[in-house]
């Protein structure tokens, strides 16, 4: 989506900063499999120097997400700080979760893909309800639940052991 590509050709060599509302046509376009819905606010500052760009993504809001235990929607708070370095080099690599190499001559930067993706991160695995929530926390205090206990002695054979031992 052009509204989160930045123009990072036109920058000078300072700090800029962007203020950008996902809503849920950034979801539309991105992507809808983990995250359908939401309302953020996203402030990203970039740093531009002679041989990288520094880029600090703030985004705050609330997710629309389906509880796995009662299928009713809620939202999810979120409050997400990152910081990412594009250094420039000779074709698009991932280094690592904060280097980024672009090439020279790359003029829009897609901030968008890179935002949905903190997002998606930040989910919880068991998305639980905020109702049901104080219950799913007693259920992880419980420590060592016995779930399953055999009758038998350890040193105890079966007989069907005992039979065959006397086939030899």
């Amino acid at each position: 989506m052009k509204e989160f590509s930045i123009n990072i050709q036109g920058l000078g060599q300072k700090q800029h900063s962007f203020q950008l509302q996902l809503s849920k046509r950034f979801f539309e376009n991105y992507g809808k499999e983990v995250v359908s819905a939401g309302e953020f606010d996203a402030s990203v500052v970039l740093t531009k120097r002679e041989t990288l760009i520094e880029a600090d993504f703030s985004i705050v809001g609330k997710a629309n997400l389906i509880c796995d235990r009662s299928l009713d929607a809620f939202d999810h708070s979120m409050k997400i700080e990152k910081h990412i370095i594009f250094k420039y080099g000779e074709a698009m690599e991932e280094i690592s979760d904060e280097i980024i190499i672009i090439p020279r001559d790359l003029d829009l930067l897609d901030v968008g893909q890179l935002m949905y993706e903190f997002i998606v991160l930040d989910i919880p695995l068991k998305k639980i309800h905020p109702r049901y929530q104080s219950e799913e926390e007693s259920e992880d205090n419980e420590e060592g639940k016995l779930v399953y206990q055999s009758e038998k002695a350890e040193d105890e054979t079966d007989p069907r052991w005992e039979m065959l031992k006397k086939l030899k």
